[in-house]
């Protein structure tokens, strides 16, 4: 039986969404090798049809290619049936990340995105890490302007602190942060989602299923290729993959109780944080997609919301090969040491 993706209010700025979006980075870099166009096409009209119409992307895919994709599926009337949300700020340089936050990258940045996609105006623009060298407010200065300009009509933070999240609401308001919040990623529940609720900031959480591990458990690390990037990761690797088991193992069993699997247990769980919330699990098949809507169906009574909530007090290791590019370090310095 189809399910009915319902629609949701993003942040207190006007933008509706679908309550799930769908992740296209997998379709074009990360996971291995890009995944043929024409399939992925096919996927994205297939999420778009069926009510997920949430696309989240960023220049950094690929780089390039995953806009390009997206901008081509989104021909033929779909662009008026999605939001787009992308992203800006990061490059990679000789195998590193640099991260950029400076007027004129900004704009040149959102310039390339449109043309890329091939519309006129960003759905939801993202600062997709936060440039610590810029004073958050002279990056959201040059955003403000695009919004004037009519180029973008959302603004957005990609994994900001909450000193950043309020200095940046305070030049424009910010309608939603991209965040890692899932079973084994609640350190932002403490400071970040309650200043997010206090300022009517949306909350879209990526990588809900752990990086698929949630989905898979360990025979997901059996079946990653050498260019998966999520070999890298920490809570995959060692005694810390071991250990993390047990949560997978948890997880299993009661979602063969209640007669859903285990990726939709994870899912439930984090679109029962509340109707502010749209994660945007990604994917490049069509089964997973389906499944994953799935997840919009399964209801949990708080005694399951706690046993699983439960489980992340068990997770070892970093949850990020680039913890220093995350919310609890990406404080900027003040606008007085701006100089131009």
């Amino acid at each position: 039986m189809a399910v009915n993706v319902q629609r949701i209010k993003l942040g207190s700025q006007g933008l509706e969404v679908s309550k799930q979006g769908l992740g296209c980075l997998g379709m074009s870099t990360s996971y291995g090798r890009p995944k043929p166009e024409p399939e992925m096409i096919q996927l994205i009209h297939h999420a778009i049809n069926s009510g997920v119409t949430f696309l989240d992307t960023s220049d950094l895919y690929g780089p390039h290619t995953n806009e390009l994709l997206l901008g081509k599926a989104l021909k033929g009337g779909m662009r008026e049936k999605v939001q787009i949300a992308t992203k800006f700020g990061v490059i990679l340089k000789d195998g590193k990340m640099e991260v950029h936050g400076e007027p004129a990258y900004v704009r040149a940045a959102c310039e390339g995105s449109l043309k890329r996609l091939d519309v006129e105006c960003i759905d939801l623009y993202y600062v997709h890490r936060i440039d610590t060298r810029v004073p958050i407010e002279i990056t959201m200065g040059e955003l403000k302007k695009l919004v004037e300009e009519g180029k973008i009509k959302y603004v957005g933070l990609s994994e900001p602190s909450v000193s950043t999240l309020r200095r940046a609401h305070a030049v424009h308001p910010i309608t939603a942060i991209q965040i890692e919040w899932s079973l084994w990623a609640r350190d932002v529940e403490e400071e970040l989602i309650p200043a997010c609720r206090e300022l009517g900031v949306g909350i879209v959480p990526y990588s809900p299923l752990g990086k698929g591990f949630l989905s898979d458990g360990p025979m997901l690390v059996q079946n990653l290729i050498e260019s998966d990037y999520r070999k890298k990761f920490p809570r995959l690797q060692g005694e810390n993959l071991e250990n993390n088991k047990v949560i997978y193992e948890r997880i299993s069993e009661m979602a063969a109780r209640k007669g859903c699997t285990p990726s939709q247990l994870a899912l439930a769980w984090v679109h029962h944080q509340g109707d502010d919330v749209s994660p945007i699990p990604g994917t490049t098949k069509f089964e997973h997609l389906n499944e994953n809507i799935g997840a919009l169906s399964v209801m949990l009574t708080p005694q399951e919301m706690t046993e699983l909530s439960d489980l992340a007090d068990l997770v070892k290791g970093e949850r990020n090969v680039f913890m220093k590019n995350t919310w609890k370090y990406s404080d900027t310095p003040p606008l007085s040491s701006w100089k131009a």
